[in-house]
């Protein structure tokens, strides 16, 4: 029979609620609300008051074509980081799950990048990928100008994108060897003694049964390819060069801070949430009637 903690008063469960809803109304909500209101009116950058104005911050906004080109550079960097970071994460937890030499050290070693904090990150990774030191040096020897992110915006955008991918390879292969763990061994035994290879047993066992989990991943890494690359690209090029790594985050902090443009941050800044919004609910409309739930 079940059993069910109950509360002889229900103000020992409001009390219990009370310390959590100051936390989301404080550090969610009211700011959320504060740059809805901020977004419509005009703030002086000195302080002095504001102006209503309406919606003209989002006309300004979305008619500037520097704002495409963020939002552009926001989409491409979210995708391609999104797509290498869960198919790295994947292949390292399938090979890990396998049980192969050093294994355990792996399955350690593997999560630690997640835990280094962003800008810290950034600036290893500035060092690693720099054109005139380490290894992308003796790259430049050998082909002269083939590596410049202070020059080439493309290759400006690999680097941040091969960053981030890199914290995120370690939180996704956490989930994905959780998943593959939970998969029954009898299933892949019994499939291998029908004759199945490692590569088909994974396809049509051990990958339908964790689409959970990477449908769990993509909406996760997605979100936080909007939110969590600030410091990387803070760090790395600043934005730069000529606003090929301008994405949609960092400018919001560059027209707020830099700019002292606090109204059109602040539009920005919903913009932002409501892309993420919609990009959530196509995942959730389109992708997870694909996934198989056990």
């Amino acid at each position: 029979m079940e059993k069910r903690v109950t509360f002889g008063r229900w103000t020992i469960g409001i009390l219990f609620a009370v310390p959590q809803l100051i936390l989301i109304f404080t550090f969610f909500y009211w700011p959320a609300g504060q740059a809805v209101y901020w977004s419509l009116t005009l703030q002086q950058p000195w302080g002095g008051g504001n102006i209503w104005v309406g919606l003209d911050n989002f006309r300004s906004i979305l008619a500037n074509a520097d704002y495409w080109n963020s939002i552009t550079a926001s989409l491409v960097f979210a995708g391609i980081s999104t797509g290498l970071a869960m198919v790295i994460a994947l292949v390292l937890a399938t090979l890990t799950d396998r049980q192969l030499a050093g294994s355990r050290l792996y399955r350690v070693v593997l999560i630690w990048p997640y835990g280094i904090a962003a800008p810290a990150l950034a600036m290893a990774f500035r060092f690693i990928l720099a054109p005139e030191a380490g290894f992308m040096a003796a790259v430049n020897k050998v082909w002269p100008g083939f590596w410049d992110p202070g020059l080439n915006g493309a290759d400006a955008m690999a680097s941040v994108i091969i960053a981030f991918s890199w914290k995120y390879v370690g939180y996704n292969f956490i989930f994905f060897l959780a998943a593959l763990q939970a998969i029954p061994r009898s299933l892949i035994e019994a499939a291998a003694m029908d004759g199945s290879g490692v590569v088909r047993r994974f396809w049509d066992i051990q990958f339908p049964l964790i689409t959970p989990t990477i449908f769990f991943l993509l909406v996760i890494n997605i979100t936080e390819s909007f939110q969590d690359s600030f410091g990387i690209v803070d760090i790395m090029t600043a934005g730069g060069p000529a606003n090929a790594t301008n994405l949609m985050v960092y400018k919001i902090y560059s027209d707020g801070f830099k700019g002292l443009d606090y109204s059109g941050a602040a539009a920005q800044s919903i913009i932002l949430m409501l892309l993420i919004i919609l990009l959530t609910i196509v995942q959730f409309r389109f992708i997870e009637r694909r996934v198989h739930y056990r």
